[in-house]
């Protein structure tokens, strides 16, 4: 008997001693298990706080990139002393008037074609021309586009060399012709009125259209007094449209578009 009681113990704490086992088995498991979960969560936590920042990072940095672009591009469009074509986004205006010159160019893709109103007027002043039997014919030549003047240009630095071509030829952008407000004017044997060269029938029809084209709305753009200020040489035949009212008030001071305006002139910045 007693040695049953013995073995029945025995077989107790062995099974005891099994249970006691097993659940320090399973919570073990359950803390590695609990563990790797943390584990794992913290590593994609991290992976995510990573990504995260880093498309932060490339937003952040892609927005101060395109500030500086932009900060760069209105630092270029807007300087007075490098103001281009190509950095320009729109013609200057002073006063409500355009200007084009070598300080102050027209944007590259500027097209704005011709202005009716100086259309007009300037039909009227050849018709009234012609009518005093002066000799301007019906031929003009107005807007030129960007293209347009690069190729006359370039030709005639082909010619004549860069520097006297800039005596009396626009560089592309620069051209009054291009902001369709100018007009060339030509005598019936096809030369520029009153050039050099043209006989004295053409000549004096310059003088009347210089004495008569702001009845019209129109200045003589480039006079012989004003190079210094224009940039150009003295074209008798080169007409600028502004309007009947300012365009009396420059013929009766005899000043240069840059004089009435108050604006920058002369030769190009480089």
């Amino acid at each position: 008997m007693r040695n049953r009681i013995i073995a029945l113990g025995a077989t107790l704490t062995v099974l005891l001693l099994v249970i006691i086992g097993y659940n320090l088995l399973i919570k073990d498991d359950t803390v590695v298990n609990k563990a790797v979960t943390q584990n794992d969560s913290s590593t994609s936590q991290t992976v995510n706080n990573t990504a995260s920042e880093s498309s932060s990072t490339n937003s952040e940095n892609s927005t101060t990139q395109n500030n500086n672009s932009s900060s760069e591009n209105k630092d270029n469009t807007t300087s007075t002393g490098n103001k281009t074509p190509e950095t320009v986004t729109q013609p200057t205006y002073i006063n409500g008037i355009m200007i084009a010159n070598k300080k102050n160019p027209l944007p590259k893709n500027f097209n704005p074609g011709e202005d009716a109103t100086a259309r007009a007027n300037i039909n009227k002043l050849i018709a009234d021309a012609q009518n005093q039997g002066l000799n301007i014919s019906n031929q003009t030549s107005g807007f030129r586009s960007y293209d347009t003047q690069a190729s006359l240009y370039n030709n005639y630095v082909a010619a004549h060399g860069q520097q006297q071509a800039d005596t009396f030829s626009a560089r592309p952008g620069y051209s009054e012709h291009q902001t369709g407000l100018a007009y060339d004017l030509i005598d019936n044997q096809g030369q520029l009125l009153g050039a050099a060269g043209t006989i004295n029938t053409s000549k004096e029809a310059a003088v009347w259209v210089a004495q008569n084209a702001h009845k019209y709305g129109f200045i003589v753009r480039y006079k012989e007094e004003f190079v210094n200020q224009t940039g150009y040489m003295a074209e008798p035949w080169h007409l600028r449209y502004v309007g009947n009212e300012i365009a009396l008030e420059i013929y009766n001071k005899n000043i240069s578009l840059e004089q009435y305006l108050g604006a920058s002139g002369g030769d190009y910045n480089n």
